[in-house]
């Protein structure tokens, strides 16, 4: 079994700890010795307000290097790590807080005070596979937040395979322009980085301008769909400034094959898309060495299984998925934990998906994002996939809303390119020859805009509220 997940990492610091493992848009270096230092003093903090290891630590902070520090102290102390957005209202604060009886809350303010002198030699405890290093509050869009619980081996083996599998080294120099309050920033592209001794530029948040400077002295790109389609909107996007890049990956959300091809005619590069949640980590990968397949998020990744529940004539059904990544369930929720689990032990991860006869998976949506009209399913993605390549479209979600002749009738709300034109009748005749009637859009709408969440991922949810009385059902 693997051992706690700060020392899976250690394993894989540079033998010289004087090399750079963060530098900051302002040129300051944090090295790996810097990053041993600072975090064992935060760890003898944290002893001292009186945590042990077991303990729930809430934070709720800015991005800074203190606050990664601070989740590596914690790592090191055997603290249960709890990230919170810092969006969340003092309201919404007070159920996290309850729920997970933390024995300390780290705002801005306290994070300062935790800065303390070095403590290198701190004495940490012995850790396990088993036991817990952090909980993460799902997004909550039906219902209040679940914390899915993550232990030291969940986020070790998943560390360990996303190295191996997208090639880590420590020549690598990572762009981090993500949160670090949720699974993509501060699991998938910390570890990497840290596990392999390779080094990360450190930014506040996305900022073209700023990912742009940084392209020719980096190697690796992590982001969501959204930071793909804002760098095709800027000229300055061309092979020449992506020379040093190796790989670019996307997650979090899904990437339209319209912007897959685009960012390959533009950068000569293949965005890498893969697929995972905030209770499992990573799940599959499409390959760094073989066909990444635009729409697709690849085969699973090993020691993950994944398998289709109920499929349908098209091979559609529910994705189930176990593995060592995959979280033992909810905090203080056994009715949830159990209604999340097959009584056979695998995960339903609620998304709809296929396999192709390749084994590449391809997900077509959230079970709760179906849509049912007139007694045929429809998949959004695939709708969504046809209005995507029509002109003058940059981004399009598909809801159903209460109809009263169909039970559900799709609507298409897309957003135009810069300076484009969409009418809804063009696209509307466009997919005749494309889309079976029933999966056509009953209405389609064009807005400025889509509404997302932190991570950039569309709020279905939103829209469906927005939109339920539109047919009149």
């Amino acid at each position: 079994m693997l051992a706690g997940l700060f020392a899976t990492l250690r394993a894989g610091f540079p033998a010289d700890l004087s090399r750079p493992a963060l530098i900051e848009p302002s040129a300051a270096v944090l090295s790996y010795a810097d990053l041993l230092d600072r975090s064992g003093g935060m760890a003898a903090a944290l002893r001292e307000q009186g945590l042990k290891a077991g303990d729930r630590m809430v934070v709720q902070t800015s991005k800074s290097v203190e606050a990664l520090l601070l989740y590596l102290a914690a790592l090191r102390a055997g603290i249960v790590y709890v990230p919170l957005n810092p969006g969340y209202t003092r309201a919404e604060l007070d159920y996290f807080l309850e729920d997970a009886e933390p024995g300390l809350f780290v705002d801005d303010a306290e994070l300062a005070r935790l800065v303390t002198a070095p403590a290198r030699d701190f004495a940490e405890p012995e850790l396990g596979g088993d036991d817990l290093a952090a909980i993460l509050y799902t997004s909550g869009t039906t219902g209040r937040s679940k914390g899915a619980m993550l232990s030291q081996g969940n986020l070790a083996s998943n560390a360990a395979t996303l190295i191996r599998e997208w090639r880590f080294s420590g020549v690598d120099r990572l762009i981090h322009a993500l949160p670090i309050f949720h699974v993509h920033g501060l699991f998938v592209a910390t570890h990497c980085v840290l596990g392999s001794g390779a080094s990360m530029l450190w930014l506040p948040g996305f900022d073209a301008d700023a990912i742009l400077v940084a392209l020719p002295e980096a190697t690796v790109l992590m982001g969501v769909p959204t930071f793909y389609t804002r760098l095709l909107a800027r000229r300055e996007l061309a092979p020449e400034l992506c020379a040093n890049m190796r790989l670019f990956v996307s997650g979090s959300a899904p990437l339209s094959a319209e912007t897959h091809r685009e960012w390959e005619a533009r950068t000569g590069h293949r965005i890498l898309e893969r697929y995972g949640m905030t209770e499992t980590g990573m799940l599959s990968s499409n390959p760094y060495e073989g066909e990444r397949r635009a729409g697709s998020v690849g085969p699973p990744l090993p020691d993950v299984g994944i398998r289709i529940s109920g499929p349908d004539a098209e091979g559609v059904g529910g994705i189930e998925v176990r593995g060592p990544n995959v979280t033992s369930g909810y905090w203080r929720n056994a009715e949830k934990t159990a209604e999340a689990f097959t009584a056979d032990g695998w995960f339903e991860t609620g998304d709809l998906g296929r396999f192709d006869g390749d084994g590449y998976l391809w997900i077509v949506g959230r079970a709760k994002d179906l849509i049912i009209s007139g007694g045929f399913n429809v998949y959004p993605a695939e709708v969504e996939a046809a209005i995507e390549v029509l002109d003058g479209v940059a981004e399009v979600a598909v809801v159903g809303a209460p109809h009263p002749d169909f039970g559900e009738g799709v609507i298409a709300v897309v957003t135009p390119r810069a300076g484009a034109v969409v009418e809804p009748e063009a696209i509307q005749a466009a997919l005749r020859d494309v889309l079976a009637s029933y999966k056509r859009p009953k209405l389609v709408l064009v807005r400025d805009a889509l509404p997302r969440n932190a991570m950039g991922k569309v709020e279905k949810a939103v829209l469906r509220r927005e939109l339920a009385d539109v047919f009149g059902g």
